[in-house]
């Protein structure tokens, strides 16, 4: 049997190839703790790993030549995470510019567009809740909006003795609010999540349509059913667009303005009244029969000078 080949043995070439060996072993396992642990990772680069020159005799281990990785903390002096945001902070620069543009959609006019940055105020709003101002920023957005509904209230008192122009203010304001809320709320997302829903268990939208109700609608309510009442009995007064969209955005912040006047909301929304009752039908009768009469005897002015006057009038949905 043929006896096995002797391997041939290099002690210097082989040392020199362990050696560039570990050296890349090293650089490797620092990219990838870098990667994985970020800072921790020094406390690894310190440690000792056997040469595998040192088993052979006569190699000397040497560690002077072995380029030991650089490493970059991951968390830097500046960042998101490490920022601070103080009271006069708040004051001076966030709140500032989130009252701005509440200000600008508060006052825009229905279909009219203003450039607003909602990335920037998205922003704002992140930074206040991660701050640990969420009680604070919604408390100062529910005052800003009361203080408008304060002036609000004002202009509609300019028109308590005028009739339509009593109503078509109040319709535009009630549908300026309406619309403004579309971007008021969508900036305060943030803070919806995570301190009106979680902490308070509502609802942001919610909550400043009630506020609309109680400070501005409920004062009114009692005036402005009456002379929708009175209007209603001449055809063409108030525009039709601007009757169904008091009458329905009435009953979108509060179904129970609409028991002050069924027969009222019932020309403009179905499902007020009872149903039909068969044992009422003389009665119905009876009814059409006045409204037509009624029809009859109004006298129609033919003039061409009102035949666009409405053609603006904005209808909600």
């Amino acid at each position: 049997m043929d006896e096995p080949m002797e391997a041939s043995y290099n002690p210097a070439l082989d040392g020199v190839q362990q050696q560039g060996q570990q050296q890349v072993e090293q650089v490797l396992l620092g990219h990838r703790d870098q990667h994985t642990f970020g800072n921790s990772v020094n406390m690894n680069v310190g440690l000792a790993t056997p040469s595998p020159a040192s088993s052979h005799p006569g190699i000397a281990s040497d560690d002077t030549n072995i380029t030991k990785p650089h490493f970059t903390p991951l968390l830097r002096p500046g960042s998101m995470v490490m920022m601070t945001l103080t009271e006069e902070d708040y004051e001076v620069q966030y709140w500032p510019k989130l009252k701005t543009a509440i200000d600008h959609l508060l006052n825009i006019k229905p279909g009219a567009y203003i450039p607003i940055s909602y990335e920037q105020m998205y922003s704002c709003v992140y930074k206040c809740v991660c701050k640990q101002f969420s009680e604070r920023l919604y408390n100062d957005l529910l005052n800003h909006l009361t203080s408008h509904m304060e002036y609000l209230n004002q202009e509609l008192r300019k028109h308590e003795g005028e009739t339509i122009p009593y109503i078509e203010t109040f319709s535009f304001l009630m549908h300026q609010y309406l619309q403004a809320l579309s971007g008021i709320v969508p900036i305060f997302n943030y803070m919806n999540r995570f301190y009106v829903e979680n902490k308070l268990k509502t609802d942001l939208n919610e909550e400043l349509r009630k506020l609309f109700c109680l400070k501005v609608v409920d004062v009114h309510i009692g005036n402005l059913i009456k002379m929708l009442d009175e209007v209603s009995a001449v055809p063409f007064a108030i525009s039709p667009p601007t009757m169904a969209s008091v009458m329905k955005n009435l009953y979108a912040l509060n179904e129970g303005y609409s028991k002050l006047n069924p027969a009222l909301f019932s020309r403009y929304l179905p499902n007020i009244l009872p149903p039909t009752d068969p044992a009422y039908l003389d009665q119905y009768a009876q009814e059409a029969r006045t409204v037509q009469q009624h029809i009859a005897s109004m006298e129609f002015s033919h003039s061409s000078t009102r035949k666009r006057v409405y053609e603006d009038d904005i209808s909600v949905n």
